[in-house]
């Protein structure tokens, strides 16, 4: 009882300050209730006991001092359609045009004003199916509140990724924004995200693949030292579809990212991986992955890697269920850490649930130091040991990277894990 009125609480006095926003009005009166009935997240909660999530929680933000850099913007030389959205408003002038062969682009402002769009009947749905078994009210509160955001239709193989670039310019700002993307029938489309976003994020990503749709999504999240954020991906996928993701995260001061997919169909491919560099007693970063297998022969990877040195503290927590009749799975998932000191910590939680009787699940968890005798090896052959260290902790992220089937791409993040090493030595 005491837990439920603590949660009551922190749910009323954060709604108080909240207005729904025109459009949308059944999914968003949906939301709402959802989480006036669940709560808002508490550190007691199962899933939240390794987060505190007062933070993003509670009524007013936390300012977060803005981060000035001179490195060039991520993905900058991508041939792409740029979307610039600043402390969560859209920038037109920074924005490229929104036409692009084999995909269709709108706001959500847009499409919460139609009368009759697409979107409207996905807008919530994945977040909503989402809730069960674990509830997640910060998605919720999210497909409530959420002020803007695009919505992505690819009725083909799309001409050019698609860039979402979040800046941060007010100190004290409190963003929530909700993008849908739905993937038709043997259409493909390159989702890049990078950027702060806000002093407080909350985002949420719905994803719908149709059979024969292949989804590819990368992520950086920015490099602004003081900022929170939780992010929500929701994907649907049918048979013979494909859906991969990979985020890079550096700095920050918590950073909590959530991924529920739903393999429906036959002959799914899913596969999320995540590489981590924390620096600071102050860094706390949390991966939260359930992976639902529904079908026959579905194949899913979780992969997680992170580097942490004075204090920071990375969490895991990843479950594949495989239901009753969703024979032939193969579902994998590593998570591990690099620990370059002995103040770091890195908490795990590996969970598998299999109602199927001929499938192939893994899970793995380790945690350790930089291997002293591969530095041995390397100081011996000339390599001076900060040059030594920052090489096994690039080969150690190498199997996360190693997902991102575009090269570029992931030559773009190895370039910019070797700044961010290079700056703390």
């Amino acid at each position: 009882m005491a837990l439920a009125k603590l949660k009551s609480d922190a749910t009323q006095a954060r709604l108080a300050g909240l207005t729904l926003p025109e459009g949308l009005d059944v999914a968003r009166k949906d939301a709402l209730s959802r989480v006036s009935a669940m709560g808002l997240p508490h550190k007691r909660d199962e899933y939240w006991k390794y987060t505190d999530p007062i933070s993003l929680t509670q009524a007013d933000p936390i300012a977060a001092a803005v981060f000035h850099s001179d490195d060039s913007p991520l993905f900058a030389g991508v041939d792409s359609v740029k979307i610039v959205f600043v402390d969560g408003v859209f920038d037109a002038d920074a924005s490229d045009d929104l036409s692009c062969a084999g995909v269709e682009i709108d706001r959500l402002v847009d499409v919460a004003a139609a009368d009759i769009h697409w979107a409207t009947d996905l807008y919530g749905t994945s977040e909503a199916r989402g809730q069960v078994p674990v509830a997640r009210p910060l998605a919720a509160l999210n497909t409530a509140f959420a002020t803007d955001g695009v919505v992505i239709r690819a009725t083909g193989k799309a001409a050019k990724p698609i860039s979402l670039v979040y800046l941060h310019a007010d100190e004290a700002s409190d963003v929530m924004l909700h993008c849908v993307v739905r993937v038709e029938a043997g259409a493909e489309v390159t989702l890049l995200e990078t950027g702060p976003a806000a002093a407080r994020f909350n985002s949420v990503l719905e994803v719908d693949v149709a059979e024969g749709g292949a989804f590819h999504h990368v992520r950086a999240q920015g490099r602004d030292h003081e900022r929170r954020a939780v992010t929500h991906c929701f994907a649907r996928i049918a048979s013979n579809g494909l859906f991969k993701s990979f985020t890079l995260t550096a700095n920050g001061t918590m950073t909590r990212n959530e991924c529920i997919l739903e393999l429906l169909g036959d002959d799914v491919v899913a596969h999320v991986a995540g590489a981590c560099v924390g620096d600071g007693d102050d860094f706390h970063h949390d991966d939260t992955i359930f992976i639902t297998h529904d079908g026959l022969r579905g194949e899913s990877r979780q992969v997680f890697k992170k580097v942490l040195r004075n204090g920071a503290v990375g969490v895991f927590q990843g479950k594949i269920l495989v239901k009753a009749g969703a024979q032939k799975t193969d579902g994998y998932q590593i998570s591990q850490s690099l620990l370059l000191d002995g103040d770091s910590q890195f908490l795990a939680k590996p969970e598998l649930e299999i109602y199927a009787d001929d499938v192939i699940c893994s899970h793995g968890s380790t945690s350790g130091a930089i291997d002293e005798d591969a530095l041995f090896y390397m100081q011996s052959r000339g390599v001076g040991r900060k040059a030594a260290t920052d090489l096994l902790t690039l080969a150690f992220l190498a199997e996360a990277l190693e997902e991102i089937d575009n090269p570029a791409l992931a030559d773009d993040l190895r370039d910019r894990l070797d700044s961010w090493l290079a700056r703390r030595s």
